[in-house]
This record gives C-alpha cells, structure tokens and sequence, in this order.
C-alpha cells in the first residue's frame, strides 16, 4: 500500500512539473515574445517562469519525499527503483539549481535593463537563457524517465507483494 500511495504521489506531481515544463516551453513563451511587444513579453515571461520555479521545486520536493518515504518505510528497492531515485535527484537538482539561481540572475539583469546580446550585460542574459532552456530541456526527459520507471517497477511491486503476501 504505502508503494502504491509514493508511486501514485510521485506521478502526479511529476506530471505537474512536466505539464508545466511543456506548457510553458511550446505555448506560453512564444506566445507571448510573438504577441507581447519588449519590454513588457519579458516582464510577463520572467513573472510567470518565477512562479513556475516555485511550482518546480515544490513538485522537485514531493516526488524526492516519495522516495524518502520508501526509504524510510524499509521497502526494498530493485536496480529499477534506484534508477528512478537516481533521476528523481537529477530532475530536482535541475529544477533547483534553475529556480534559486538562474531565473533569479536572468529577473536581475532584466530589471537592470539588459538586452539579449547587446553590452557584457546582454551576453550574459543570453547565455542564461540558454542555460536555462538547456535546464528545461533536460528536466522534461528526465521526468519522462522518472515516469516510467515508476510504471517499469509496477511489476516488481506486484510480485514483491505476492511474496510479502506468502
């Protein structure tokens, strides 16, 4: 039971932190830098990518949690189930090192008034921006490898379970 409840927790909050990922990279960002003239599409995209950070880590916090709490509740864990740990802690590292220093440093710059490659100020926002993506990016394939890893280990749980069972 307290396997089926942490996978069941994990993979919901795994799904926020992705759908958000992927709702934010494929429609909000263009939509708005196509739409929203500067500063103002910025200013918009640097609030919502701010809250969506916190969003992020929080998410980042629960699916670790989960498998503190599989830890903690001694189940036993297959080669799969530390697989699955092992990203859950990548994707969160990603997460957190994007919301406590990247989009900070990048609201920072803007709010200085930098430019996308304009001045040593504007180079640097480019290059966060791109960090940034690349962070993204990342985060979105490990969760899909979070994601089913959780699914993959179902089928040890149910013989697991069956053994526990006897």
């Amino acid at each position: 039971m307290l396997r089926r409840g942490a996978s069941a927790l994990a993979l919901v909050a795994a799904a926020v932190w992705l759908g958000g990922l992927v709702a934010l990279g494929v429609i909000v960002a263009p939509t708005i830098f196509t739409l929203v003239s500067m500063p103002a599409s910025a200013d918009a995209m640097t609030m919502v990518f701010r809250r969506f950070d916190v969003v992020a880590m929080s998410c980042a916090a629960i699916v670790l949690t989960t498998e503190a709490v599989r830890a903690l509740g001694r189940i036993r864990f297959a080669r799969i189930d530390h697989a699955r740990a092992a990203t859950s802690v990548l994707a969160a590292a990603a997460a957190v090192f994007e919301g406590a220093s990247v989009s900070p440093r990048i609201a920072a710059l803007h709010a200085a008034g930098a430019v996308r490659g304009r001045g040593a100020e504007g180079l640097e926002l480019d290059r966060l921006h791109h960090t940034a993506e690349l962070l993204g990016k990342t985060e979105v394939l490990l969760l899909v490898a979070v994601i089913l890893l959780h699914v993959l280990s179902w089928g040890g749980e149910d013989r697991q379970g069956a053994r526990d069972a006897k």
